[in-house]
């Protein structure tokens, strides 16, 4: 589970990390990455995005949730206050967990270059 502190909830963060961040796809989603200019202590916060195209709601909630555990182990990764939204594509439904991780990996090499 991700922490509470690491997680987007407000509908503006997400929209201004999808605008103005940093883009990387990977096979199963895309990455929008949000570093602001001003150093802060605030710790990354990031947002996971399934649409009604990966499938009905169990196979969408089982993809969040996949997601959501991977993106925990990565957050050392992401710099300090930074925003992060994942946005999964139709292919996530069929991958496994280890494929999503790798797509993870791909797609925060790709944004945090």
């Amino acid at each position: 589970m991700l922490p509470a502190e690491h997680r987007l909830r407000q509908r503006a963060e997400f929209t201004l990390a999808v605008r103005r961040g940093r883009r990387a796809a990977a096979k199963s989603m895309v990455a929008h990455l949000l570093v602001p200019s001003a150093s802060t202590s605030e710790p990354p916060r990031v947002g996971i995005v399934v649409s009604r195209a990966v499938g009905n709601a169990v196979v969408r909630n089982r993809v969040r949730r996949r997601l959501r555990h991977l993106s925990r182990d990565r957050l050392w990764r992401l710099p300090p206050a930074s925003l992060l939204v994942l946005r999964a594509t139709a292919n996530s439904a069929g991958r496994t967990s280890s494929e999503l991780g790798s797509d993870l990996d791909a797609a925060l090499a790709g944004v945090t270059r």
